[in-house]
């Protein structure tokens, strides 16, 4: 069951690694990103801080996951 619950937390790590940043770059080409003097919006600084935390989240899940498979 530790290896199960290991690779589970692996499996989302890599999911929240891969697809976060591919999704940011679209959200950071879409025309609502940037407000016309070119600085950022709300959109765009709320989806940095949704990717900030899911890729985090992903970490903390590598953390746990080597910790578990080295216990």
């Amino acid at each position: 069951m530790i290896v199960f619950a290991a690779v589970v937390l692996l499996i989302g790590a890599v999911f929240n690694v891969v697809a976060w940043p591919r999704f940011f770059q679209r959200v950071a080409r879409d025309p609502r990103a940037r407000d016309d003097a070119g600085r950022a919006t709300t959109f765009f600084r709320v989806h940095l801080i949704l990717m900030v935390i899911a890729l985090a989240i992903a970490a903390a899940s590598i953390v746990a996951a080597v910790g578990l498979l080295t216990r």
